[in-house]
């Protein structure tokens, strides 16, 4: 039987990645109790932005159905600054069978225009740390973790992208951090016609997470109502259509 996550002995790593820690393990405990709402949602297109070691990314997919989903309609991209991610990512995800399109840019940079109101899962593990201005987006591991002022420096960028992205039944999954403020990040995304709840809050020796999960407040099936029955595949007229988008994203591609 096929793991429904990824398995630790199968991610790859490299000095200048972030491994899989309590806040990947936060996010991907997160997206397990929300499984059977996500393979209700089933989703046209999932994102994560951040991929690291392709922990998470390798993990959704595993749960939402590993590599037969490749032909099934739900298509996966994985966006990461630094370029030893992509590489690593590449390895994790072809480790345990399945696939993303990996792109080598910061955030989403290059993608608004050609992914904007496609994404309807949306997965995030920021830089949340609490840094100096000057340590947020230096290349390698730094830029995994260096949040800028309250952490929030690179998050609030991600939330105003995350708006563009995001289908009308798109849902975002983000750890966040109790500096952070993850009140004030709920009530601003309420102002811009989002409901929020979080799905895991843990505790460790060094810091206190949360993993908030948002949704369009005139998508029910976000938070706790019954799936909408319209899908991506109805509003564009054909679910060809992502397939054809993400063609177009090979030239961004890491080579192997």
């Amino acid at each position: 039987m096929s793991p429904t996550i990824a398995q630790i002995c199968l991610t790859s790593s490299h000095p200048e990645v972030y491994e899989p820690c309590d806040d990947s393990f936060s996010l991907v405990d997160a997206l397990l109790a929300d499984r059977s709402k996500l393979l209700e949602h089933r989703p046209n297109l999932c994102m994560e932005i951040g991929c690291g070691s392709g922990y998470v990314i390798t993990s959704l997919a595993l749960m939402l159905g590993g590599e037969e989903d490749r032909c099934g309609g739900t298509y996966y991209i994985a966006t990461d600054v630094n370029p030893n991610a992509i590489m690593v990512t590449s390895k994790t995800m072809e480790a345990h069978g399945v696939y993303a399109e990996l792109i080598n840019t910061d955030i989403a940079s290059g993608l608004e225009k050609r992914l904007a109101g496609l994404v309807d899962v949306m997965v995030v593990n920021p830089p949340y740390v609490p840094t100096p201005e000057d340590e947020v987006g230096n290349g390698g591991i730094v830029a995994s973790w260096a949040g800028g002022e309250n952490g929030r420096t690179v998050i609030d960028k991600i939330l105003l992208i995350a708006d563009k992205l995001l289908s009308p039944k798109g849902w975002l999954y983000m750890v966040t951090l109790t500096a952070n403020n993850p009140m004030e990040i709920c009530v601003d995304m309420s102002k811009k016609g989002y409901g929020s709840r979080i799905v895991v809050q843990r505790s460790t020796e060094e810091e206190n997470l949360l993993v908030i999960k948002f949704w369009r407040e005139n998508d029910d099936a976000g938070g706790f109502g019954e799936i909408h029955e319209k899908r991506l595949v109805n509003r564009t007229g054909s679910g060809k259509i992502v397939k054809t988008l993400l063609s177009g994203l090979s030239f961004w591609k890491q080579n192997d």
